[in-house]
């Protein structure tokens, strides 16, 4: 089969796409022939090799953290899916990932793929979807009613963020560029701000901060929450802040692959409820032209990236 892989740390030029071999799922584990896997920040600071601490991988190593596929293969002690059955997952950070034709993945961190998006742009959701709906319900505890200031929200995190927060009764305020404020009032904001820390009426109850920000800028989000409330990072580089003398806590987010909340944004998705962002398709042999333009200029919307057998049949679209 083919995959694209890494032999060594370094730039773009280091990924290959090449003959593996095709993979064979252990205990608990399904094989899945994959439609398509997408493009995570993150997976450039991987091949760079500088997150080696944090994220410790095995060389040669495949990307694709994002995954949309068809079960292929059961292995032992595997119920709840079949072959034949569409599924979609968040691959561990230190696995191997689903930039190939066929990927092994353990069944436990699987959901039903969407019904009603196209299984390849469905690729662009779990990772991206998980890290909104872990910073809101999991870490900030989110309830109606609660006000929201999320930093960032014209990305791609952010733009699942203000969707999932509206859509669970808070008052959400956005920060983003001149480019992306059309886009949070679509997804829902209330107030919609210039990049910066945007004067409020009255505290939030919590941000969210998903954008790269000066130490004096993070201090200055956790001063715009009342007693008591959460400042969310996801900027690894920085520490969250927070006020012990306010009971202001500050939380630095690290994403996980998790199932049963990937199933909540799906049928979130299907319902109509949540929508996914603006989409581009790539062959997946064109991976390594994708870390490039990254390394240049940020990417709007999420890149999938499609295996060869599946892209020719395709509609090059954006949704």
């Amino acid at each position: 089969m083919k995959a694209v892989r890494f032999h060594e740390y370094g730039t773009p030029d280091v990924l290959r796409y090449e003959d593996v071999e095709q993979p064979v799922p252990g205990a608990g584990e399904v094989r899945i022939r994959v439609a398509a896997t997408s493009f995570n920040p993150v997976e450039g600071n991987i091949r760079a090799g500088v997150m080696q601490g944090p994220i410790p991988i095995r060389l040669p190593h495949t990307p694709g953290i994002d995954l949309a596929g068809t079960i292929d293969a059961l292995g032992p002690d595997v119920t709840g899916f079949a072959v034949g059955d569409r599924v979609l997952g968040a691959l561990p950070l230190t696995s191997t990932g689903a930039a190939a034709e066929y990927v092994v993945a353990p069944a436990a961190i699987l959901a039903a793929a969407p019904a009603n998006v196209p299984l390849v742009d469905a690729a662009g959701l779990p990772v991206v979807g998980l890290t909104a709906w872990q910073a809101l319900f999991e870490h900030a505890k989110l309830t109606a009613g609660q006000r929201v200031l999320i930093n960032g929200a014209g990305g791609v995190v952010g733009g699942y963020a203000v969707q999932l927060a509206k859509h669970a009764g808070a008052y959400v305020i956005a920060t983003t560029g001149p480019r992306s404020a059309e886009q949070a009032t679509a997804a829902g904001a209330d107030e919609v701000h210039g990049p910066g820390i945007p004067e409020l009426a009255e505290p939030v109850d919590v941000v969210l901060n998903f954008a790269p920000i000066a130490p004096e800028q993070m201090a200055a989000l956790s001063a715009v929450i009342r007693d008591g409330g959460v400042l969310v990072n996801t900027t690894v580089w920085m520490p969250a802040a927070s006020d012990e003398a306010r009971g202001v806590r500050g939380i630095n987010l690290f994403f996980r692959p998790d199932a049963g909340q990937l199933a909540e944004l799906v049928t979130l998705l299907d319902a109509g409820t949540l929508h996914l962002g603006a989409t581009r398709r790539v062959p997946l042999a064109d991976l390594a032209q994708v870390h490039t333009e990254v390394a240049t200029a940020p990417i709007n919307g999420k890149v999938v990236l499609v295996v060869a057998r599946d892209y020719s049949t395709l509609a090059i679209t954006e949704h």
